[in-house]
């Protein structure tokens, strides 16, 4: 959500994630051969999931999937289309490490050996902006432990232009100064997180 103040161009974007959910994407069931999963979890809408803030899948196998290929699809933290190819796990779960705003497919390579359920992971990438952005506050509230936020430019894997030090205290705040200038984000700005552990929300103003 973006709100713009009449008569200034400074902005702001507002950042949240809830907890990861292990089954939010799709519920456990055996696969049958190569098949997509049924995308009716808990966060799943019209056959497809839209992300709080764009973050990483999970695949939980009840058994050993470690042969089989699962394959995510959708968009990423800047809209654009992407997939990810997970490789199952053995009894245990299988982590992507791709940030996915929304998620349409998950195609299986072959048969599951048992229940096979995917889900939200915590690993989070906010947006403040996919267009170059200058940065000029931000608003934390933190979440449950000390962590460190990290600010990029042009991705959720880009160059590092600033970090950030929380504190544990969950639904307390910080609210950093940002030097008179601002800081510029010339390919966009994302920053990246763990849900509910590092932040609980995040406002940033830029322009």
């Amino acid at each position: 959500m973006a709100l713009k103040g009449s008569g200034s161009d400074v902005t702001s974007s507002f950042i949240t994630a809830a907890a990861a959910d292990p089954d939010g994407i799709s519920t456990a069931a055996s696969i049958s051969g190569a098949a997509n999963l049924t995308i009716g979890g808990a966060l799943a809408s019209g056959g497809s999931v839209t992300m709080d803030s764009p973050r990483n899948v999970t695949i939980l196998s009840a058994s050993d999937d470690s042969g089989i290929t699962f394959t995510v699809t959708g968009t990423d933290e800047s809209n654009d289309a992407q997939t990810e190819a997970i490789t199952g796990a053995d009894s245990t779960t299988a982590t992507g490490t791709k940030f996915f705003k929304t998620v349409t497919q998950i195609a299986t390579s072959g048969s599951s050996a048992g229940n096979v359920s995917a889900g939200s992971g915590a690993s989070c990438c906010g947006v403040i902006s996919v267009a170059r952005c200058r940065l000029r506050g931000i608003y934390v509230v933190n979440g449950s432990g000390a962590a460190t936020i990290v600010f990029r430019e042009g991705s959720g894997t880009g160059t590092i232009k600033m970090q950030f030090a929380t504190v544990a205290g969950a639904s307390t705040n910080s609210y950093p100064d940002v030097p008179d200038d601002g800081l510029l984000f010339a390919g966009g700005g994302f920053v990246t997180f763990t849900a509910v552990t590092d932040l609980t929300a995040m406002t940033s103003f830029f322009s």
